[in-house]
């Protein structure tokens, strides 16, 4: 009973994240804001609204494992969701038509993504008013770097993507329309993707999986498919920027969770009592970041083996980390 609930409630999430994008594509395309912007913080906070139920909910009932796995795993299976669609779509060559403003968003990933691994490498971290001084460190630095690359994108913007033929049924939708409808698949891609990591931990318990391997791989997989789904509608519209935009913006937004997971839990840095397991998360998501920003500024117009490399090695540090995680 569990499987097929698990089933129908994925089949509600691919729905919900379906019309999110659809949604999200409207405003892009409507509005100053563009793709970058729609999709960094708009579309990358609404499909990490599962993420937010679930870290939080682990927190309280004690096991903050599963809160900073999911954090890090969901980083880590959102690069390996980047990577399996340009593979898909590798005749198009995904990563030669993304501006390369989005080479911010993958700079502040890293430095969020270092900020957290101090905390798990230092496990004797000071804090302030019971919050980790790193989790803090993450939150102004979070803060200062939208700040950042709004300022970046209003200097440099992107030119977006023509009418196609599948976008053509949602053009005569308003602005007013598309926020209100945008909204309404938030919310419920939140209570879908909350149903998904419970019947997700369910599921875990009767295989017998450790905390820190269900946190980083089962519930991130689950809590990410929101991001999957917008993703590959967003390539189908062909809104590159609204997709890439989507995947490193929920990168940047996760690192928001966990300092929510670390004020939520009780006198002392979450990171501090994390296991070390997720440390080899943390270093995987800093390598796959720093390709994707190589992969991003290097020349146009490579040959087919060397375009495609990097996506490949994406896809076997995931599933590196995860047999590592799971042998751990």
């Amino acid at each position: 009973m569990v499987y097929v609930l698990f089933i129908l409630v994925a089949a509600v999430t691919v729905y919900a994240a379906m019309k999110l994008s659809t949604f999200a594509d409207v405003i892009s395309s409507k509005t100053s804001m563009g793709g970058l912007l729609v999709g960094t913080i708009l579309l990358a906070g609404a499909t990490s609204l599962p993420e937010v139920t679930t870290s939080i909910s682990a927190v309280v009932i004690g096991s903050p494992d599963i809160a900073v796995g999911n954090v890090l795993g969901s980083n880590l299976f959102n690069l390996f969701i980047l990577a399996m669609f340009d593979l898909y779509f590798r005749s198009k060559r995904l990563y030669e038509k993304v501006d390369r403003t989005h080479l911010y968003s993958a700079i502040l990933g890293i430095v969020l993504t270092g900020l957290a691994l101090t905390g798990l490498l230092y496990n004797q971290t000071p804090t302030l008013l019971g919050v980790g001084i790193e989790t803090i460190a993450i939150l102004i630095i979070y803060i200062a770097g939208l700040v950042w690359m709004n300022k970046k994108a209003a200097e440099h913007p992107i030119a977006e993507p023509t009418t196609t033929e599948e976008q053509t049924a949602g053009s005569d939708i308003s602005v007013k329309k598309a926020v209100i409808g945008f909204a309404v698949a938030a919310v419920v891609i939140m209570a879908a993707g909350t149903a998904l990591s419970i019947l997700g931990d369910q599921i875990a318990v009767l295989t017998g999986l450790g905390a820190s391997f269900i946190g980083s791989f089962l519930i991130a997989a689950t809590t990410s498919l929101p991001e999957a789904v917008s993703v590959f509608v967003a390539l189908r519209l062909r809104n590159v920027n609204l997709a890439f935009g989507s995947i490193l913006g929920s990168n940047l937004f996760n690192m928001l969770i966990l300092v929510m997971s670390d004020v939520v839990y009780n006198g002392q840095s979450i990171l501090n009592v994390a296991a070390t397991s997720h440390i080899i998360t943390g270093i995987s998501i800093t390598f796959l970041s720093f390709l994707v920003m190589y992969t991003i500024q290097r020349k146009r117009n490579v040959s087919g083996p060397r375009y495609i490399l990097p996506s490949i090695i994406t896809v076997l540090v995931y599933f590196g980390t995860t047999y590592l995680l799971f042998a751990a």
